[in-house]
């Protein structure tokens, strides 16, 4: 059997092509299995897994504790808004207090960028990161891969435009390493004060005209304004981002070739996309979100197999 060239899932930044094509490889296996009648395997039956959140988040808690009882798993749920953490807890002897309770993996999910790197060097356990501050969020990347592939067939050759909030986004760092990975072009676009002053060194194109990437790209993935990480104002109001970088369906349905549309959710309705856009016949939001048990599904096999 195929392993994983590494023991955590820390960012995409460490993974090789190989263990990109074997994860997603590994979450179309599982992707036939959630779709059964009976919707579980044992395949980790005997590990226990704590879910430790020090966010806020829906989608990416909901998912991974899906994935984990889909395989079988014990689940451990830990939330930093209840728990000794308020007290003045440091995350090392959070985690291994929980570790003492005899976990196996950790799925972590922190605020400070480099977080889960700090915690893989000092326990034994598998360790997930989940997101890390403006960072990485490794598996939004790869489901978003998934997705695509099950959309167009392949990766490589696709254009893909990743728009809106690339300087607090996690998930545009993390889809930027994957994509180039598998041979796709990248571009970014935005507002010149939310794109990072030298992200053109990591090989994508840079575009500040919302028009200009659709009519260029294959896929447009759409980024929130994340406003709970800015804390100065890098534009005037919401309502002026959506007069400039809004993405309407009228917009897409006036391309002269159809576009994949992509969100990593929560949705701005109204702000980054308008309602109709993000119900329209081009979007594939909710498939990301089927495709993330899968995808989440497949990290956990291949990571407890180390």
């Amino acid at each position: 059997m195929q392993q994983l060239s590494v023991r955590h899932l820390l960012g995409i930044k460490n993974l090789t092509e190989n263990d990109i094509q074997l994860i997603l490889e590994t979450a179309r296996e599982f992707k036939d299995v959630i779709n059964r009648p009976i919707k579980k395997v044992p395949s980790l039956r005997d590990i226990t897994i704590a879910n430790v959140f020090f966010e806020n988040s829906t989608r990416t808690r909901l998912s991974f504790e899906l994935a984990e009882k889909r395989l079988s798993a014990d689940v451990v749920n830990f939330s930093a808004s209840g728990s000794s953490v308020k007290k003045g807890e440091t995350l090392l002897d959070t985690v291994n207090n929980i570790l003492a309770m005899k976990v196996d993996m950790i799925v972590m999910r922190h605020a400070s960028p480099g977080a889960p790197h700090y915690l893989s060097d000092r326990i034994m356990a598998n360790v997930v990161n989940a997101g890390d501050g403006t960072h990485e969020h490794p598996t939004q990347a790869l489901l978003d891969s998934f997705s695509i592939q099950d959309k167009l067939g392949d990766v490589a050759g696709k254009r893909v435009a990743i728009i809106g909030d690339i300087l607090h986004s996690r998930v545009a760092l993390s889809n930027i390493f994957c994509l180039q990975k598998q041979g796709a072009e990248v571009m970014v676009c935005g507002p010149t004060t939310l794109i990072p002053k030298h992200i053109n060194e990591l090989g994508v194109k840079v575009s500040h005209d919302v028009r200009e990437a659709l009519n260029w790209c294959d896929v447009a993935n759409v980024l929130r304004i994340q406003l709970e990480r800015q804390q100065i104002k890098y534009f005037p109001s919401l309502r002026e981002y959506s007069l400039y970088y809004g993405i309407t369906k009228k917009m897409l349905d006036e391309l002269d070739r159809p576009i994949v549309l992509m969100h990593p959710g929560p949705i701005n309705r109204g702000v980054e996309l308008t309602s109709d856009a993000a119900d329209s016949h081009h979007s594939i939001i909710l498939d990301q979100v089927e495709n993330g048990v899968a995808v989440r599904m497949a990290v956990l096999y291949l990571l407890a197999q180390m």
